[in-house]
């Protein structure tokens, strides 16, 4: 199929273009800015577009091209969001009328949008109240049709769920936590969600409509951090504070993380809620990957075991849950961000010249 893909750079685009390449599909990576896409393994092998979804006029210019250049587009996978900036959630939702309204224009039969759950909380945080926005942002009278798959925690190295989780494990022993951060979660691997996607552009297996992916366990953030630890060798601890609030905790992550302030307040303050998955027949019309769904401990695991390794070209990764070197430059680690330090400072054939540097190679964790 023709595939166009918006968000082609983030960390799920990145490696769901890599996916849909290797199941033969013609892709399309679309981004604001085009420059940004050779940096990419994949370059050679997709037609770059610059799409700006905030601007309706760019959104319709960059579909009506394909189209008219290449032919129709069977399915418009959506991973577009601003959380982190203020104001996104208004944002996000004009930026998904743009694309939906593009799509209906050129004819695009299928919309893909990767959301989070939606729990039944009469109050729910921005991030999860703009995800379920977006998907009704994307529905147009007379567009296309549309699969929301709502995921919460992914599992992987350089997802912001997870170098987050990593961050709080490494860097705090000891962690005082509100009551709600006991509150149950379904995550899901890099691998699986991946799959899922591949198999949503298919109208003949998954019919449009909403659907909540998940892996096998369902644990509490109090229980990835615990996983987390016992994967990685490290000792923690974390304990309840009645009455401390998770939006005091949000903004302490923040000042405290290297990942970008707002991104992880948001994130953070969608904790108050049970993340849950619904129940779905997804898993009755797509088959598991071989092996199964990967589970919590599984997926950290495999996050971890290339941490020694240089970061490789997202279409090059031994695993999807490996980190790519397009990820953040904030992923990966104080282990990998101090040897990038070292670089910097001493070269790559002098990396231990700098005593101090040399010190916190030794001292943090491969």
């Amino acid at each position: 199929m023709r595939i166009l893909v918006t968000g082609a750079t983030g960390y799920v685009g990145s490696r769901l273009v890599t996916a849909l390449l290797a199941a033969q599909h013609q892709v399309v990576a679309a981004t604001r800015n085009p420059e940004r896409l050779k940096r990419f393994g994949w370059f050679d092998q997709v037609t770059p577009v610059r799409l700006d979804a905030s601007d309706a006029a760019s959104a319709r210019a960059a579909v009506a091209s394909i189209t008219d250049a290449e032919g129709p587009i069977d399915v418009l996978y959506y991973l577009v969001h601003a959380i982190g900036q203020p104001d996104f959630r208004d944002a996000d939702n004009a930026a998904a009328a743009n694309v939906a309204a593009a799509a209906r224009d050129a004819g695009v039969r299928r919309i893909v949008y990767l959301g989070g759950f939606v729990p039944g909380d009469e109050a729910l945080s921005e991030h999860l109240t703009s995800r379920a926005e977006v998907a009704y942002a994307l529905t147009v009278e007379g567009g296309p049709e549309l699969v929301w798959l709502g995921a919460a925690i992914i599992l992987g190295a350089g997802s912001t769920s997870f170098e987050m989780l990593r961050y709080v494990a490494d860097r705090f022993p000891v962690i005082p936590t509100p009551p709600r951060l006991d509150n149950p979660i379904d995550p899901i691997s890099i691998r699986d969600v991946l799959h899922y996607l591949v198999a949503a552009a298919d109208p003949e297996r998954v019919p449009e409509g909403a659907y909540d992916i998940s892996g096998p366990d369902t644990t509490s953030y109090r229980g990835l951090l615990k996983t987390y630890a016992r994967v990685s060798g490290r000792w923690q601890l974390s304990f309840r504070v009645p009455g401390f609030q998770t939006a005091v905790t949000a903004r302490l992550l923040a000042l405290t993380l290297p990942v970008p302030y707002g991104l992880a307040g948001d994130l953070v303050d969608s904790l108050d809620h049970p993340m849950v998955a619904s129940v779905s027949n997804l898993r009755d019309r797509v088959p598991d990957p071989p092996g199964g769904l990967l589970g919590v401990e599984e997926s950290i695991t495999l996050a971890l075991a290339g941490r020694a390794n240089p970061p490789r070209p997202v279409n090059a990764l031994a695993d999807p849950h490996d980190l790519a070197d397009t990820d953040p430059e904030w992923a990966g680690g104080d282990a990998l961000r101090a040897r990038r330090l070292a670089r910097s400072l001493g070269g790559p054939a002098r990396p231990k010249r700098n005593p101090l540097i040399a010190l916190a190679l030794k001292v943090l964790p491969a």
